[in-house]
């Protein structure tokens, strides 16, 4: 069995001391960068491993972060997650990977294995609370228990970040989009291609950010003197199947909206194969937006026109931040909210005949 190398190894083999080595390994900001990356470099060759458990117990920290999103089979959630690891990973954390798939109880199992684990941060989108499993007791003993988790992390001193999907939880800082604004650029985006019975497919509007989306909906309407009709509103999971299945609904009325806004590509292109079953034609007979701008939006023929949130970048933030929260060795508590701007991503299913102006 082969002698494990140490950090006398390397010292020695680049004559300098074992504590310049250890330093160096640590990212201590007194090391140069030349003398860091020849040590790495040096240790990479001689297969020196260091001892987690030894650090982390000299540290004070596990070195692991994890990560809570309803689901990974998202490009969003995905993107979030590798913009997160890109910050983490030169830094020496190792990210957990959780997901809720949308369940409060599974929410609460990933934050308490978390804890278990004795995890440095917890960067999450909370799940949607309209789910499918969720019980019928009244929803205020589920938001205590809920609360009750997040306060147990904040007693504990371990960094909560949310991103996209939050609560506004005094002390916690947050990365989201702006969905007002995304959502209006959307509505108006069809106003302007002369759609005037827009209908809007929402989700569980007591999650904030489809709330914000309803709301930027119904104030470009407003703004643009279209009445605002509560009967073209539809909650829907963000689906294909749930998409396909209310905008059947919405074809059987007697007056059909001409466009309709989605506030998840997924129930987007749900509505864009129940339009076609139905032999009308997009977007001269009904025109969709979706949002998300996820991958198969662009390479579908029909590409659909989406709002992009800048998923990988809002991951890299949301890390960020929690290396300042980590590193702050002050007993001041940070607390940051960051709003990134949403772009629309203009195409096929919403632009009319007389425009040209498709972005990628």
């Amino acid at each position: 069995m082969s002698k494990k190398t140490t950090i006398y190894d390397i010292a020695k083999k680049l004559n300098i001391t074992a504590a310049t080595v250890s330093r160096a390994l640590n990212n201590n900001p007194k090391i140069s960068e030349a003398t860091r990356a020849l040590v790495l470099k040096t240790a990479a060759k001689m297969n020196y491993e260091q001892n987690k458990l030894a650090l982390a117990l000299k540290s004070g920290k596990s070195f692991n972060v994890g990560v809570i999103v309803p689901r990974i089979d998202s490009n969003f959630f995905a993107s979030v997650i590798r913009g997160i690891e890109e910050e983490l990973h030169p830094e020496g954390y190792h990210v957990i990977i959780c997901q809720t798939h949308d369940q409060k109880s599974l929410e609460l199992a990933n934050i308490n294995s978390l804890l278990n684990a004795q995890v440095d941060g917890v960067l999450m989108s909370i799940s949607n609370a309209n789910d499918a499993t969720k019980p019928n007791n009244p929803k205020e003993g589920i938001d205590i228990e809920e609360n009750s988790i997040f306060d147990n992390l904040i007693k504990k001193n371990v960094p909560l970040i949310f991103f996209d999907r939050k609560k506004d939880i005094k002390g916690v800082s947050s990365i989201v989009i702006d969905d007002f604004k995304g959502a209006y650029d959307a509505t108006q985006h069809l106003i302007d291609q002369g759609k005037k019975r827009i209908a809007h497919l929402s989700n569980n509007r007591d999650i904030e950010i489809f709330k914000n989306r309803y709301l930027g909906y119904k104030q470009a309407l407003i703004d643009n003197g279209i009445a605002f009709d509560d009967n073209l509103v539809i909650e829907c999971f963000s689906k294909v199947a749930d998409g396909r299945k209310v905008t059947q609904k919405l074809l059987d009325m007697k007056e059909p909206p001409d466009a309709i806004f989605s506030v998840s590509d997924f129930s987007a292109l749900g509505a864009i194969q129940e339009i076609l079953e139905q032999d009308l034609k997009i977007p001269e007979d009904i025109s969709v937006v979706g949002f998300s701008n996820e991958p198969f939006t662009k390479f579908m023929e029909l590409s659909i026109t989406s709002v992009d949130q800048s998923p990988t970048e809002m991951g890299r933030i949301a890390a960020k931040v929690f290396l300042e929260e980590v590193n702050n060795d002050s007993k001041i508590k940070s607390e940051k909210h960051v709003v990134l701007s949403p772009e629309l991503m203009i195409r096929k299913s919403s632009l009319s005949s007389a425009s040209s102006a498709v972005t990628a």
